[in-house]
């Protein structure tokens, strides 16, 4: 039939090509909770593909406060937050996210992605202009993409290119500086300490996403901001649940003006339906560790320390991580998916990084760390992906 729609999905045959070589490596089904292990086909693996930083998604405080939020509240709210979906629930665990932040409100999405094109489309205009990172995250890209405002991308972690961009931008115009505070395939920072002076020079605003950051960078948990103590000129901090609060949605946080103005004007807001009561519940409780046991995050740094030394002595290349999130660089997109099967069959799970996030020979194995790893288990991890990285050549 000429002309239809559905013509490129019966063309796109990769996936079937990767399927029929037993190395397909995505939506593998797990049928256990997301521990630091995991029964995958009922065999136990090793779980290095998590970004639950903190360990919580089990944690008995955490699933009672979601059981007992069901219990009062049911399993649903049935409408956005803008009508008939606003719990008391929504309300205090937005107050209480802001107080931890030290911004004046926050406000909750449904997830993370949902926050960033909703806060980044509504907040900026024809007539503004939106600065971002090449390596921003997917829904930071989709927000700018929604957003009526122009965007001009600076090169990665780059302030001198950054200021190029600010310097051809007319100076009247509303000006939104927009990067990840942890780079989710990379594991580095975003210099914050460099980024906020530009921001004072040329008047504009700093939204950061601290997705991987919030519980894990910083003394008390508070993310990039904090770890670079630069809070105060931060504008707009964005979270997900999804992390280290080890359940589903997301929210930003500022100046109460800001914020209010949003919930009147952010389209993913008003226009989904909201925040189930266990999800506000499991968040809370969450918070209420990531605050009061600060061994958790002392103990991700300890490991984090000792799994990125022990892979660059092995000899591989892990670029420019800091952070809980270690890359390894395996070359070719086939190298890739095979080490990511041959880990699997040694009992450790990984997510493989190909394009078009990548480059063709630039492909990554990610590792991610809990707090809540042990060094038995680190250990045998080390072994893997020495033995493996051997076989195939990566090392």
């Amino acid at each position: 039939m000429k002309g239809d729609l559905f013509q490129k999905c019966y063309d796109f045959k990769e996936p079937d090509k990767v399927r029929q070589l037993g190395l397909y490596p995505y939506f593998t089904p797990i049928q256990s909770a997301q521990k630091n292990e995991v029964y995958i086909e009922g065999k136990k693996v090793l779980m290095l593909g998590s970004n639950s930083y903190m360990g919580l998604t089990y944690h008995p405080k955490v699933r009672e406060a979601a059981i007992e939020a069901i219990n009062k509240y049911g399993v649903g709210c049935a409408g956005s937050r803008f009508l008939n979906g606003t719990l008391d629930l929504h309300e205090e665990l937005e107050e209480k996210l802001a107080n931890f932040l030290g911004k004046e409100a926050a406000l909750l999405y449904s997830t993370g992605y949902q926050t960033n094109i909703g806060v980044i489309s509504g907040i900026t205009t024809k007539d503004d202009y939106i600065l971002a990172d090449k390596f921003s995250h997917a829904s930071i890209i989709d927000g700018c993409r929604l957003s009526f405002g122009q965007m001009k991308r600076f090169k990665h972690n780059d302030t001198e290119s950054l200021r190029k961009c600010l310097e051809a931008i007319p100076e009247e115009v509303g000006k939104l500086i927009v990067v990840d505070g942890v780079f989710s395939m990379e594991g580095d920072l975003a210099p914050l300490d460099k980024i906020v002076p530009l921001k004072k020079e040329f008047g504009a605003r700093l939204f950061v996403d601290d997705a991987h950051s919030v519980g894990v960078l910083g003394k008390n948990g508070r993310g990039t901001a904090e770890h670079f103590n630069v809070e105060g000129d931060v504008d707009l901090v964005m979270n997900t649940f999804s992390k280290s609060f080890a359940s589903i949605g997301g929210f930003i946080a500022g100046e109460y003006e800001v914020i209010d103005y949003l919930r009147h004007f952010s389209r993913s807001l008003i226009f989904s339906a909201s925040l189930p009561p266990s999800t506000l519940g499991s968040v809370s409780a969450a918070l209420d560790i990531i605050k009061n046991e600060p061994w958790r995050r002392e103990r991700l740094w300890d490991i984090t320390h000792m799994m990125g030394e022990g892979f660059r002595k092995m000899g591989y290349d892990t670029g420019e991580s800091v952070t809980p999130i270690i890359p390894l660089r395996a070359g070719d997109m086939m190298t890739t998916f095979r080490m990511r099967a041959r880990l699997l069959e040694e009992g450790v799970f990984v997510n493989p990084v190909v394009p078009p996030a990548v480059g063709p020979n630039d492909c990554l194995i990610r590792t991610s760390f809990m707090a809540t790893h042990t060094d038995e288990q680190l250990n045998f991890a080390l072994d893997k992906f020495k033995k493996i990285g051997i076989e195939l050549g990566v090392i």
